[in-house]
Order: C-alpha cells, then structure tokens, then sequence
C-alpha cells in the first residue's frame, strides 16, 4: 500500500506540493443515483415540480460545485478547470436517475475530486428540490469511474464502463 501524500513525517495534513509535477491532460468521470418513487421521477421527467426544472438546475449546481471543490475539501488544489459536463438518465424500471459528471483540464493535478463532488451535489439538488414530495430518496453509489492522465495512468472501475 503507497503512504498517504497529505500527510508529512510528524502526522500534520498538508496540501501536496504540485509544483515539480509535469502538466498533461486528464479527465475524471464519476457516477451516482439518486433513487426515488415512482411519482417523483414521473414529476421530475413531466418538469412538474413546483421548485422547477430539477434536472436542468441539478446540473447547474454540479457544474458550479465542480469549480469550487478546491474551496470545499480541505487538501484538493484550486483548479481551473476547461470543461465540466453533468448528465442524467432517468431510470423507470428501477425508480432512479443515474448521474454521470465528467471533468477535465491540462494541469499538474487531477479531476477526480471536482468530478464527484459535481455528482455529490447535483444529487444533493435533486433531493432538496423534490423533499417536500418525497423524504425518502436515497443517493447512493458516487464513485470514480474513470480517470486518465498524470503519473497514474487511466483507471476503470471495475465492472464499470464509461
């Protein structure tokens, strides 16, 4: 197992220093589901939800959370990322929405963080625009599906395709 990078030889959290790393292209694909009733996916695929478009501000807010996750999460570098792109596919027979969230830049550092946390929230903006109809959606499964680019090469979830 690798030692952990944000920790230094005294056990104090720090932010990797980057500096010395060569920049490449890289590119983070994360995935997520928000399960819900039946009612509330017809709501939502019929854009009858009182709040508004829920998919349509769902992606707004993953997009803008992708942007700030280096505000977010303590130790991930504030990036400028060049392209953010969030996705849903409405599952009937299962009662859920899929969400795929893809992030990339050419940089010193990777997307893995900014592609969950755009899937994190726009989960999260799904549930908060659908509550007052159903409280018990359930988010389940974020996780990296892909990645490419810097030291670590491509990574696949296995089972997964992308």
């Amino acid at each position: 197992m690798s030692e952990f990078t944000h920790v230094d030889g005294q056990g104090r959290v720090r932010m990797v220093d980057v500096g010395e790393k060569r920049s490449s292209k890289r590119v983070a694909v994360a995935k997520g589901t928000v399960f819900m009733s039946p009612d509330t996916l017809a709501a939502i695929g019929d854009e009858t939800v009182k709040k508004g478009n829920v998919l349509e501000t769902a992606r707004i807010a993953g997009i803008m959370a992708a942007k700030q996750t280096g505000s977010l999460i303590p130790m991930c570098h504030p990036l400028s990322i060049t392209h953010a792109r969030v996705d849903f596919f409405n599952d009937k027979k299962n009662s859920c929405i899929h969400i795929e969230a893809e992030v990339s830049l050419t940089g010193k550092t990777g997307v893995e963080m900014e592609a969950m946390t755009a899937v994190s929230i726009a989960a999260l903006t799904i549930y908060d625009m659908c509550k007052a109809h159903d409280k018990g959606m359930e988010i389940s499964n974020i996780h990296l599906a892909f990645k490419s680019g810097g030291k670590s090469g491509t990574y696949t979830a296995p089972g997964l395709s992308v």
